[in-house]
């Protein structure tokens, strides 16, 4: 079966910093579809996030390019394999420079917890038991 793709694109004010972040938080920067004014970032198989320098992301659109700590664009929701998982992530991110936003979120069989990159994009970072997924 093809396994389609996702390909998150985000403005961001410092390319290097940005690329500096998500590496420390585990990912991969691809080289190959990185340069000067976009990082690639590589969350999983099937899931890339763009960022891209704001004259580069203009670009692509005609709108207005939203300042992203001050307004929101988008919520990305990313899943983790335990609970542990989702503290460990949230963590480095801070550590990292990230923020953290919102309510940590406890429902026994979810759990989740949210961060705020360098440029204000949210990332929420979630586990669901899979006993509960299943039914």
């Amino acid at each position: 079966m093809y396994q389609q793709m996702i390909f998150v694109n985000l403005a961001t004010n410092d390319i290097d910093a940005t690329k500096k972040f998500f590496t420390e938080l585990g990912y991969e920067i691809n080289a190959q579809f990185s340069d000067e004014s976009t990082a690639s970032v590589v969350i999983s198989d099937t899931i890339v996030v763009m960022l891209l320098a704001r004259s580069k992301y203009a670009e692509f659109t005609k709108k207005e390019i939203v300042d992203s700590t001050k307004h929101s664009e988008v919520l990305i929701a990313l899943s983790a394999e335990s609970r542990e998982k989702v503290d460990e992530l949230v963590d480095r991110a801070i550590a990292a420079g990230g923020s953290a936003t919102g309510e940590t979120q406890d429902h026994g069989f979810m759990y989740g917890r949210a961060f705020n990159d360098l440029d204000g994009h949210t990332f929420e970072v979630v586990w669901m038991d899979p006993a509960a997924v299943e039914g």
